[in-house]
This record gives structure tokens, C-alpha cells and sequence, in this order.
């Protein structure tokens, strides 16, 4: 595989952007693929078994398209479907996403943490080990989000909705007396603005975006891949409605696109 193939990234809708965003800012000479499975969102409220169908499907379709390496840009896909990509493609470099438990515990100070995640993260056998193992000496307090993520796909950041929906979900995190909270799905990172109003500045944010860089960054350089030349423009596709993604991306990432449809 030539050091210069693009790099695929995908997740559920169009969360996976924020890390798409990181792995730019840490490696811009690698060309990047984007698979938005739009028309299959939220993955959080999907049952493993379908999900891993998704994943296959969307891995295949970016392996056709030269891929050097996968970054799976949502918790819950991981949580469903990395043990799976790993076995089936031994040889491709796999960076999965995980909630920041470990950094959070180290970070907290109150000794509460909160964790605003999908349905599908929280009750997944990987989010337990994370606890077993990193969060004995803390309190975990968790929060499903159920229509956050529908938010932002419609690029509704500010939107007054939103901000309710937000608001519901963080207050009985600070009642407990979390001061450290995990996004524990990458389409969160794009409320941090939000969040920032809704929490006292005294509030820890944590997600695990920019370690995924650093982590695809250490496993191209590991299979000596790592692109020496300068980047080719970002190609996206979505599985949803493909005008949409293409309405979002301005607001998501400051840039506009053409985006090709993908079933």
C-alpha cells in the first residue's frame, strides 16, 4: 500500500467529523476518505448485530477506494464492531474510539465524573471494562442522550431545542457534583460552545478526539505509512440525504463539499 493512499474515516452521521478535524491539525498531509452513515443514524439506538453489518459494508466501500487505514469516528460502532473489523482485516491499521475514562478519573477533582454518551455506549461490555478498570477510585454518573446526536446532525448547534435538550441532560450531572464530563460520542464535541454556557467554567470537558490522532499518527508510522506528500481534498459520501451533509459541512467544519451518495 503506497504511503500517499487516503486514510478512511467514517461513523453513524456526521459526528465523526470532530475527529476527522484532529487527525487534520495533527497529520495535514494525509488525503482523508469520509463515509457519513447518515441514513442509518443514531448507531446508539441500533441493536451490535446490524451495526456490525453497517461497518462492513462501509469498511469494503472504503478499502475500494484505496484505503491505507480505517479510523472508526464513533464509540458505538467501536463498542459493536472493531473486534469484528480487526479479525476480518488483520493487515489494515484500525484505530477505534473509546470514552475518556482513564483521563477523566485522573482529571476530576470532586471525585464525580459524568459521562453524556449514546444508549448503545453506555450498555456495551467495552464501556464496563472501561469502569472496571479506570474508574474504581471515582463515581461515574451516566447520561444517555437521546436526540442530541438528531441535532446535530441537522447542524442545529445553537438552536433553541438543542439547548434545552442539553440542559436536561447535564443538570443531574451537576447536581451530583460532577466536575469533569466525558463526551462520550463524537458528535459532542461540536456542543462544546453550548456546553460552555450551560456548565460553570470550572468544568472539565473531555473527549477523545485528538488521542485518536495521535494514535492513527503512531500506527502509520508503525506500518511505515505516513504520507510524505501533501494532502488530496477531503472526498465524502453519505448514506443519507447527500444535500444535507453538504448544508452541514460549512457550519461542522468551515468548508463546503461535494458529497457522493453511498447505500
Amino acid at each position: 500500500m503506497p504511503s500517499n493512499a487516503p486514510v478512511g474515516v467514517f461513523d453513524s452521521g456526521v459526528g465523526g467529523l470532530s475527529v476527522l478535524r484532529e487527525i487534520r491539525q495533527l497529520l495535514p498531509n494525509e488525503s482523508l476518505l469520509y463515509v457519513a452513515d447518515s441514513g442509518h443514524v443514531p448507531y446508539g439506538e441500533k441493536n451490535p448485530e446490524y451495526i456490525r453489518e453497517r461497518c462492513v459494508l462501509i469498511t469494503e466501500h472504503l478499502l475500494a477506494q484505496g484505503a491505507k487505514a480505517l479510523v472508526l469516528a464513533c464509540n458505538t460502532a467501536t463498542a459493536a464492531a472493531g473486534a469484528e473489523l480487526r479479525e476480518r482485516y488483520p493487515h489494515l491499521p484500525i484505530v477505534g474510539m473509546e470514552p475518556a475514562v482513564k483521563p477523566a478519573a485522573a482529571a476530576t477533582r470532586s471525585g464525580v465524573v459524568g459521562v453524556l454518551a449514546t444508549t448503545g455506549t453506555l450498555k456495551s461490555a467495552r464501556f464496563a471494562a472501561l469502569l472496571d478498570r479506570f474508574a474504581n477510585d471515582v463515581r461515574v454518573v451516566t447520561q444517555p442522550c437521546p436526540g442530541l446526536v438528531e441535532c446535530i446532525e441537522s447542524g442545529e448547534l445553537q438552536a433553541p431545542a438543542t439547548r434545552e435538550l442539553l440542559h436536561g441532560y447535564v443538570a443531574p450531572l451537576m447536581a451530583e457534583g460532577c466536575d469533569t464530563l466525558i463526551l462520550g460520542c463524537t458528535h459532542y464535541p461540536f456542543l462544546r460552545p453550548l456546553l460552555g454556557e450551560l456548565v460553570p467554567p470550572s468544568v472539565t470537558l473531555i473527549d477523545t478526539g485528538a488521542a485518536v490522532a495521535r494514535q492513527l499518527q503512531r500506527l502509520l508510522a508503525q506500518h511505515d505509512l505516513l504520507a510524505a506528500q501533501a494532502a488530496q481534498p477531503t472526498r465524502y459520501w453519505s448514506s443519507g440525504n447527500t444535500a444535507q451533509l453538504c448544508r452541514v459541512l460549512p457550519i461542522l467544519l468551515g468548508e463546503r463539499a461535494d458529497v457522493l451518495p453511498i447505500h
